[in-house]
């Protein structure tokens, strides 16, 4: 219950800056408070915690899952300079790896994306989490 308290203060100000209107936003914090007790915030608080646990496992493999997919991604954004001399020089065969690499995403299920991104976002907030906290650096 600790963390679905320090989430509502920090929420409750994100309402006061994205919501102008003074009636919308006491409705919205209503809506807020009234969630403090609902299923949905539980549900919430068990997954930031299971990220927690994951994020502070000493198994090299479970901790060291999410910088490698940063390590993935940089790689393919630092891809697109040779592309970029390949394409000068040969663009078809340019044109051809591109087409093959945008096939080959395309062919990924959504599912696989949504789990990706849901568990990359509930990461960040589970790490903005606790240094805000003060429990990592």
């Amino acid at each position: 219950m600790a963390l679905i308290d320090s989430l509502i203060g920090p929420i409750a100000s994100i309402i006061d800056k994205i919501i102008p209107d003074k009636e919308a936003r006491a409705k919205a914090k209503l809506e807020l408070l009234a969630l403090e007790g609902a299923h949905e915030l539980k549900t919430i608080e068990a997954r930031l915690s299971a990220i927690i646990a994951e994020a502070n496992s000493r198994d090299p493999w479970t901790s060291r899952a999410r910088p490698s997919f940063l390590y993935v991604m940089y790689t393919i954004i630092l891809f697109a300079l040779p592309m970029g001399v390949l394409a000068a020089f040969s663009p078809q065969a340019a044109q051809d790896i591109g087409s093959g690499i945008t096939a080959y995403l395309r062919g990924l299920p959504d599912e696989l994306y949504a789990l990706f991104g849901t568990g990359y976002l509930g990461y960040t907030a589970a790490r903005q989490w606790g240094k805000a906290k003060g429990l990592e650096r």
